[in-house]
């Protein structure tokens, strides 16, 4: 077989963890029957430049084999990150463990200059990286210890001139540091060396012993003892002239016979902006016996710098201070110099050439070395890293390649349905009447066909079984599931028909099937723009622009979750709990079916803002309102018309933006009451993700773990959505079981929440699934796996829907939507009745109604600039009444009717103790004096 298809089969089984398969392949590799690389590279989209090490880092035991095998444990990706960089990301102790055994080193940058203990929030691997680094470092130490009892000067040098510098104090077992081993052994260039370096030469061993009491050598005796009986350092301000600007005030050090001079104390303290740095050596100074403040200094080069100090102080005394100062750095300048010119003479061989150069030129010398040497250690970093990140762009570069193509494809097919179009309303213009003509007679038809549709199918479609099969599943079926009649005036909802639409001769008004305009194409917005710079927050705090919204409130938003009330009736006309936590399961389920493909954001509720609905047809009747507004909280309360039950609850949508995804956990428990079995249930909706923001096809999916609790009777309903996964195949699926108190499992549910729900025995769903699970394995070790091959941006569905389990019942399937609900934002039938207002509703509405929002009306209407408007200036509105209010948040939780929510408060739930918005009764009594002004 071809090395590089074996490569390939080495990455994937290193991924998927495979133990066997990866023994086979390494045992043939040393059995050389075959070439393998061990540290091969993906070339995978989504993993380019990781080697099996890198991949395998979430099973330990794949790990200990490669490094067994004398895979590079130190390897880099193309984003500099080691394999010990990934175990410690993802929290895998045993890895990080076995790594490090294996002698990884805990100091390697990556691309995000970030070392191991960086990327880690384990405090135990912390710990144990943090021990790595110590042994790292102890290990440097050991070398320099060693380079300097051995006068290995080359060593001694390459350690000290390192960017994380061994510790130049350290000891040995007896105490002493590596100035004692070079004393003791007399290695004269490595005493000078660590000199030079900033060895401390006072420093005792254990025997009390200091470098110059272990040193055998006179010369070196000497130089130590110069060392240890150095000079003080000596600073002060001082007035110093040049040629072009005069006296300037100036900060001067002397220093180890050097003087320097700073424009502040500040910059010398920093060592930041030295103007300017002599030698003392064989320097001296002179003065005018007629001024008390002048003196100047002539260094060994012949160059004069004159100096003067303040006439404020004691002048005499204050120059006599700086004038010792000076020659006591100057004696110990030439005497150190000429010392260390005769150590390094006796080197002899090519050390002859540097012993006759002057001092000063090996002192500027050695300040250039040193600079030079941290110069080309961080050019050497960033040489390393615009490497790695040259890699990356051109991986990046060959993506946007092909996206560049696939759109220009799209934007050329856009042209054409734009022309199209143009010429479209341009005919329609000229026909108008022929237009309106068409849709009067349309709804003509419509209410002869629906005539017969009385309210009193109510009661048959709400005792309706959920055990039908699937061929009774048609459309007419499905509208008596969800009829959307209204009976009589006192049914006022959003839900009415327009007023010129009159009532069918039963009583029963017709709902509007579209809405007024269709929505706005978002070609022409460039969403990046305004995201780019909000990864990371909070999306209800972002402002976005109208054309990203649909044309509903997000407290009409809340009230979908009602479109499958008739789960409830089903759970109140059963006398078995299972049966009725099956209905109540589906109904949690149900509530979240509307959001797919619903990708346009709901507007943001003001403060006080409130939405009603009643719905005969349905049997119940609904009021929420936005009790909060710093965090967005809204509380709603639904209670069926016959007192058959109470459904209520408050969301905070938490919204976090992530570069190429919006993810949205709806914060906050509902809770469903059965007053006939005194039950009461409560649960919390998943999370829910919409990706590609930025580029492709918008998809959303919803993941997490839902639990449904019966609190009279203990059972649960432990159900999981799970996330798409890699290739898509677990898209929308549902599943879990109904559990007693005692944990035992009583039946399945399984299904998709966009389609259905079933339920089965729980043996029988967990024996299919194990075969299901064991034919997934068969086709994968069958198949030829590509490492190149990448899932497409939007997962596809499978191509049959959910795979019906025999003896299986049917508990829910979702309505159809209508044939034009892509033309208004993908909106269902019960969604396009919510913003309905009909002529009266104005007057029996409370003037905090959604319905009479305007930026949400203009919208509707196809009116984008009122409504970009609109909401602007609701915005502002909303800011200043909370200025003018000038008191806390908390005391809009007051029951003040004139600051606080008015028909809910804070309370504990009855169910589970936790803190909840409760509905205060009154709303239907239409007392709705004292209400806030926010539109």
């Amino acid at each position: 077989m071809e090395p590089g298809r074996l490569e390939e089969q080495l990455l994937i089984c290193a991924q998927e963890g495979n133990c066997s398969r990866v023994q086979r392949l390494l045992q043939s590799r040393v059995d050389q029957s075959i070439s393998l690389n061990i540290n091969c590279r993906s070339r995978s989209k989504a993993s380019a430049g990781w080697t099996p090490l890198h991949l395998a880092c979430y099973c330990d035991d794949v790990v200990e084999e490669l490094l067994k095998a004398g895979a590079d444990v130190n390897v880099q990706n193309n984003m500099g990150d080691t394999p010990l960089h990934k175990a410690a990301a993802t929290g895998r102790k045993a890895v990080v463990l076995l790594l490090l055994r294996y002698d990884a080193c805990a100091n390697i940058i990556n691309g995000t200059a970030q070392i191991p203990k960086d990327v880690t929030e384990d405090d135990e691997i912390i710990t144990m990286l943090e021990a790595a680094e110590r042994r790292e470092e102890r290990r440097q130490e050991e070398k320099l210890l060693e380079a300097a009892r051995e006068g290995d000067v080359s060593t001694l040098s390459k350690l000290l001139g390192r960017r994380q510098a061994p510790d130049i104090h350290c000891k040995d077992l007896v105490g002493n540091t590596p100035l004692h081993c070079a004393a003791y052994r007399g290695q004269k260039q490595c005493v000078l060396k660590l000199l030079k370096s900033g060895a401390n030469s006072s420093i005792r061993n254990k025997n009390d012993q200091t470098a110059y009491d272990l040193a055998r050598d006179d010369e070196l005796r000497q130089i130590l003892a110069d060392v240890s009986n150095g000079v003080q350092r000596f600073e002060g301000p001082l007035w110093k002239s040049s040629r072009f600007l005069g006296w300037r005030s100036h900060w001067i050090v002397i220093e180890d016979g050097t003087i320097s001079w700073y424009p502040r104390r500040a910059d010398a303290v920093a060592g930041v902006r030295k103007q300017g740095c002599k030698t003392l050596t064989q320097a001296y100074c002179m003065v005018k016996p007629w001024d008390n403040c002048f003196f100047t200094l002539r260094c060994f080069d012949d160059t004069v710098h004159c100096f003067k100090v303040s006439s404020k102080t004691d002048s005499v005394a204050t120059r006599k201070k700086w004038l010792d100062a000076l020659e006591e750095h100057s004696a110990y300048s030439t005497r150190h110099c000429t010392q260390e010119q005769i150590m390094v003479d006796e080197e002899g061989g090519d050390s002859m050439a540097m012993g006759t150069l002057a001092a000063p030129l090996l002192l500027k010398a050695k300040e250039t070395s040193e600079l030079s040497s941290e110069v080309c250690a961080a050019l050497h970093l960033c040489l390393e890293m615009l490497s790695k990140q040259e890699e990356v762009w051109s991986l990046r570069l060959e993506q946007e390649v092909g996206k560049n193509k696939a759109l220009t494809e799209a934007l050329q097919t856009l042209a054409s349905e734009r022309d199209e179009l143009k010429q479209s309303l341009f005919k329609g213009r000229r026909s108008p009447t022929l237009s309106t003509l068409t849709e009067d007679d349309f709804y003509d038809a419509l209410s002869e066909s629906e005539s017969e549709l009385s309210v009193s199918g109510f009661l048959s479609v709400a005792s309706h079984s959920c055990e039908e099969d699937e061929g009774r599943d048609t459309p007419l079926s499905s509208s008596l599931r969800c009829p959307s009649t209204l009976r009589g005036p006192t049914g006022m909802s959003g839900e009415g028909s327009h007023g010129n639409q009159p009532a069918q001769c039963n009583g029963v008004k017709k709902r509007r099937n579209s809405l007024p305009a269709p929505m706005f194409s978002k070609n022409d917005v460039s969403i990046w723009s305004i995201l780019k710079k909000c990864i990371g927050m909070e999306l209800s705090k972002i402002t976005m622009p109208v054309a990203f919204n649909e044309p509903l409130s997000f407290l009409q938003r809340l009230t979908e979750y009602m479109e499958h009330t008739y789960l409830i009736h089903q759970a109140n006309t059963s006398s078995d709990s299972v049966e009725r936590m099956k209905c109540v399961a589906a109904f949690a389920v149900s509530a979240v079916a509307s959001q797919w493909e619903r990708t346009g954001k709901p507007f943001n509720p003001l403060l006080g803002e409130t939405y009603e609905l009643i719905r005969e047809d349905l049997g119940f009747r609904w009021i929420s309102e936005q009790v909060s507004h710093h965090p967005p909280v809204s509380a709603f309360y639904a209670e069926g018309l016959e007192e058959d039950f109470v459904f209520h609850g408050s969301i905070y949508p938490k919204l976090k933006f992530w570069g190429k995804s919006v993810e949205a956990e709806p914060k906050g428990v509902m809770t469903l009451e059965l007053p006939k079995y005194n039950e009461a249930y409560t649960w919390t909706n998943p999370t829910c993700c919409v990706h590609n923001i930025i580029v492709g096809q918008l998809w959303i999916e919803q993941y997490g773990n839902v639990e449904v609790i019966n609190h009279k009777t203990g059972e649960k309903c432990c159900l999981t959505f799970k996330p798409c996964g890699i290739f898509g195949k677990e898209l929308h699926k549902v599943e879990g079981y109904i559990l007693d108190k005692s944990k035992k499992k009583l039946c399945a549910i399984y299904g998709k929440w966009t389609e259905c729900l079933y339920t089965v025995d729980p043996n029988t769903f967990d024996v299919h699934k194990k075969a299901e699970k064991k034919n997934a394995e068969e086709k994968k070790g069958n198949k030829q796996s590509n490492v190149n091959e990448e899932p497409e941006e939007m997962p596809l569905p499978d191509a049959e829907t959910v795979q019906v389990i025999p003896s299986s019942e049917l508990i829910w399937r979702i309505a159809p939507r209508p044939e034009n609900s892509a033309k208004f934002y993908a909106f269902t039938t019960f969604a396009m009745h919510l913003n309905e207002l009909e002529k009266g509703m104005e007057g029996v509405l409370p003037p905090t109604d959604c319905r009479l929002r305007p930026d949400i009306r203009a919208m509707e209407n196809g009116d984008i600039d009122l409504a970009s408007a609109e909401k602007k200036r609701l915005e502002e509105k909303q800011r200043l009444a909370r200025k003018n209010r000038a008191k806390s948040d908390d005391e809009w939780k007051i029951r003040n009717p004139a600051l606080g929510p008015r028909w809910f408060h804070q309370g504990p739930n009855p169910h589970n103790k936790a803190q909840d918005w409760l509905y205060s009764k009154g709303y239907w009594d239409r007392n709705y004096t004292q209400l806030p002004d926010i539109y």
